[in-house]
């Protein structure tokens, strides 16, 4: 589906990580030193953030948007939409987003719920947000993308564990009726859902067993089953082959859709799955290596926030420094994918930030 947003402006970005690190490299725990090696030369990553309990994806979040309207000097009441993109809600129910919306102080005339998605949630959420934006008397939008994926990883599993990174961002969208068209590209196909997959959690497994009479024998064989399918499953081989024959094409057709081709964009900013992936990507589209972000050696694939998170770490300066023409894709589970072209800056810079030590979390 193609699709053009009209009359709204990227104002922000801020992107918070928690402060704990952990590294492969100097603890290699259940690799070897030369598995250590081999896997920092091919993932890109040598270091991830790690979220500790009772610390959730939204606290991140919440920080991100707290920094960012302080720097943007936006009133909480004048953002009347809030979307919430993650695969780590707080609670089953309410929505994160309503509790986010209280935290925030945002007015209760504001719109705010939740996108339930990772590696194309970023995409997803501006595309959402922004046609709200168009069709409403809102001004101001806030898009919040984060997730805690170390928290769903097996210690034991050597495909997962030294990839997943925790990290959240925030995301100021404003009403501008000066701001270039912003064309996006989005797809799904719903084959791929079984290869990135976290199984128990919702209704269809759930981890808490359906009530059963006292007089009947717990099954321990059962609830082992569901701890374990608590845990993320990823499929190294299945999600590959998705993206090489899915982003390609992806890209093509979303700068086909914008009018430009390669030599007119000024910075391609992925989803950061792994180093590898993303070198396969960019020698399919013929992008230049100083045009591509790869940027995740020091937090590691941080799901739907590592678009921002990219941009925040890499291109803060060039960003507040003047208009870049960024090519925004997030491809991956579900299968879900989305790209958009969209000019950025210049605004204030973008800053990661670390969450500070003894904020605030909160339970409904």
């Amino acid at each position: 589906m193609k699709s053009i947003i009209e009359g709204v402006r990227i104002a922000g970005l801020r992107a918070v990580v928690p402060p704990q690190r952990h590294s492969f490299v100097d603890d290699p725990g259940i690799f070897t030193a030369e598995e250590v090696r081999k896997l920092a030369a091919t993932i890109g990553v040598n270091e991830r953030r790690v979220l500790p309990p009772p610390y959730c994806a939204s606290d991140l979040c919440v920080a991100a948007a707290e920094g960012l309207m302080q720097q943007l000097d936006w009133d909480p009441a004048s953002v009347e939409i809030l979307v919430f993109v993650s695969q780590d809600a707080d609670y089953v129910l309410p929505a994160t987003a309503c509790v986010m919306q209280k935290r925030l102080g945002l007015p209760t005339s504001a719109a705010a719920f939740d996108v339930p998605l990772g590696c194309s949630g970023y995409v997803y959420g501006l595309w959402i947000a922004s046609r709200l934006l168009g069709g409403s008397t809102a001004r101001r939008a806030l898009v919040l993308c984060g997730d805690n994926a170390t928290r769903h990883l097996h210690p034991e599993d050597r495909a997962t564990l030294p990839l997943f990174g925790d990290a959240g961002s925030a995301t100021a969208l404003e009403v501008d009726a000066n701001a270039s068209p912003i064309p996006v590209v989005i797809g799904t196909d719903g084959s791929g859902a079984p290869h990135i997959f976290v199984k128990a959690g919702g209704k269809r497994h759930c981890l808490i067993p359906p009530v059963a009479p006292a007089s009947q024998d717990r099954d321990p064989e059962a609830e082992a089953r569901l701890k374990r399918d608590s845990r993320l499953t990823l499929n190294g081989a299945e999600v590959f082959a998705f993206t090489l024959r899915a982003v390609p094409p992806l890209l093509r057709e979303t700068m086909e859709h914008a009018r430009t081709d390669v030599d007119g964009i000024d910075w391609f900013v992925l989803h950061q799955a792994n180093a590898f992936m993303l070198e396969h990507l960019r020698k399919r589209v013929k992008a230049p290596a100083e045009k591509f972000i790869i940027d995740m050696q020091g937090f590691g694939n941080t799901s739907s926030a590592s678009i921002p998170l990219a941009i925040c770490h890499s291109l803060g300066s060039s960003v507040a420094t003047g208009r870049r023409r960024t090519l925004l894709a997030g491809f991956g589970v579900g299968w879900s994918w989305g790209a958009m072209v969209a000019n950025i800056g210049p605004i204030p810079e973008p800053q990661v930030v670390d969450l500070p030590e003894g904020y605030p979390t909160l339970a409904v």
